[in-house]
C-alpha cells in the first residue's frame, strides 16, 4: 500500500552519536551505543587532563609552595579541567535526549509540505555526514595545536612565575607539568570545547535548510509560534554548554579577585556582555524562521479577519438588527463568536521568533549562575541571603 510522504519516518538523527571521537570511546570502552558509561568517561577524559599535572608539580615543589602561582592556587585551571571540562562531556547525553525528538516533531506536527519531504531528508543526511566526517575533527585537531596553542602561550599563559612556567626573556620556560599542560591537557580541553562549536554549526545549518523549506505553519496554534515553539524548548539541551562557558568565566573572576585584588564589579560589563552573546549565540540561528512566521500571521489575520467579519455581520443581521429569534440564552451562535474571537486573539499574539523571553531568561540564568558564588567577595554570605528573601517574598 503506498505509504504518504509526510507520514515517512524521518534518519534517525543525532548530533553527537557520530564521528571519530565518538568511535573511539567506543573502542576504547569508554562509551556504548547511545553514550552510555558517562562516569568512566568524564573521569578518565579529566583525570587525564588534571591528575598528571599535580603528580609533576608536586615532583617539582610547585604543589603549594615556590615563588608565584602554585598549582593548588591556580583556581582557573582547577575549575577548567575539574568542573567545566566534565560538564562538556556530560552535555552530550543531555543534547542526544532532548534534540532527538526535535525531528521527529517537525514530521509528525505535518510542519514540513509533503513535497518538500526529500529536502527535508536531504538536509538530515547532510548534517549526518558533517556530524560523522573524520576531515573536521582532524582539522579541528590541527587547528588546536597549532592555532590554539600560540594563543594559549602568547595571550593566556602568565608572564609570572607559575607552577608551569617561569618567565625567560620575552617569553616563558615551561616546567614538567607546564609541558604537559601545554601539549596535553590545553589541548584536551580546546578540542573537546571547539567540537562543540563544530556541532552547534552543524546544527544550525541544519535549521538554516529547514527554514527554506515550504513549512505548514499554523497561525492559530496554541504556542504562539506556528507549531514551531518546540524549537524553543530544545534550547535548553545546549544549557549545560552554557553553564560550562559560565564556569570559566567564574574561574577567571576568580582568579583575578584572588590574586590581583581585583573587584568583582569591575567584571560586571564583560558578565553581562558574555551572558547575551551566548544567549545570542543559541537563540539568535531561530530567527530564521521569522520570515515564514510572519506570512503564516499576516495571512492568518487576513484569513480570520475575513471570516470573523462575515461571521459577525451575520450575527449582527440575525440578533440584533432582525431581532432575536428564540431564546438568546444557551444558543451555540454565541459560543462560536466567542470561539472565533478566541482563534482570532491567538493569531494575533503569534509570535515572529519561536522562542519565548522565559527561553531567554532560563539560558542567561543558565550561564550566570557559576559567576553568583562570587558575590561572597563583595557581601557576607548573611547579608546576601537576606537580600534573597527580600526579593522573593
Amino acid at each position: 500500500m503506498f505509504k504518504h510522504p509526510i507520514l515517512q519516518e524521518p534518519p534517525d538523527f543525532s548530533l553527537v552519536l557520530g564521528g571519530p571521537l565518538y568511535q573511539i570511546y567506543r573502542r576504547t570502552h569508554l562509551s556504548g551505543p547511545t553514550l552510555e558509561l558517562l562516569q568512566r568517561r568524564v573521569l578518565v577524559i579529566s583525570f587525564s587532563a588534571w591528575l598528571p599535572l599535580g603528580a609533576l608539580a608536586a615532583i617539582e615543589g610547585h604543589l603549594r609552595g615556590g615563588q608565584g602561582l602554585t598549582f593548588f592556587g591556580d583556581i582557573e585551571s582547577h575549575v577548567r579541567f575539574l568542573v567545566a571540562l566534565p560538564v562538556f562531556i556530560a552535555a552530550e547525553l543531555v543534547v542526544h535526549s532532548r534534540l532527538r525528538p526535535v525531528i521527529k516533531l517537525f514530521v509528525e506536527r505535518r510542519i514540513i509540505a509533503p513535497d518538500e519531504m526529500p529536502r527535508f531528508n536531504a538536509a538530515l543526511e547532510a548534517a549526518l555526514r558533517a556530524r560523522n566526517s573524520p576531515w573536521l575533527e582532524i582539522a579541528l585537531v590541527l587547528f588546536t595545536y597549532i592555532a590554539g596553542h600560540l594563543f594559549w602561550r602568547h595571550q593566556v599563559a602568565l608572564e609570572e612565575a607559575t607552577w608551569y612556567a617561569s618567565p625567560e626573556g620575552s617569553g616563558i620556560h615551561l616546567t614538567l607539568a607546564g609541558y604537559w599542560f601545554s601539549f596535553v591537557s590545553i589541548p584536551i580541553f580546546q578540542f573537546i570545547l571547539l567540537r562543540w562549536y563544530l556541532r552547534l554549526g552543524i546544527w544550525f545549518l541544519f535549521l538554516w535548510r529547514t527554514s527554506r523549506l515550504k513549512l505548514q505553519l499554523l497561525p492559530t496554534h496554541p504556542d504562539r509560534s506556528g507549531g514551531i515553539g518546540f524549537l524553543g524548548g530544545s534550547s535548553y539541551a545546549f544549557a549545560p554548554i552554557l553553564f560550562a562557558q559560565g564556569t570559566l568565566l567564574a574561574g577567571l573572576i576568580a582568579s583575578r579577585i584572588f590574586y590581583q585584588g581585583q573587584s568583582l564589579m569591575s567584571f560586571k560589563v564583560s558578565i553581562i556582555s558574555l551572558a547575551g552573546f551566548f544567549v545570542l549565540m543559541i537563540l539568535g540561528p531561530l530567527t530564521m524562521f521569522t520570515p515564514q512566521l510572519t506570512r503564516a500571521r499576516l495571512s492568518g489575520l487576513g484569513e480570520y479577519g475575513t471570516l470573523a467579519t462575515t461571521y459577525v455581520a451575520n450575527f449582527d443581521e440575525k440578533w440584533i438588527r432582525g431581532g432575536p429569534k428564540g431564546k438568546l440564552l444557551g444558543t451555540p451562535d454565541i459560543q462560536s463568536l466567542a470561539d472565533l474571537a478566541n482563534s482570532y486573539a491567538v493569531v494575533s499574539e503569534m509570535r515572529q521568533v519561536p522562542f519565548t523571553l522565559k527561553d531567554i531568561v532560563r539560558l542567561a540564568v543558565a550561564t550566570v549562575l557559576p559567576v553568583l558564588p562570587l558575590l561572597l567577595t563583595i557581601m557576607p554570605l548573611e547579608e546576601l541571603l537576606t537580600r534573597l528573601v527580600k526579593i522573593i517574598f
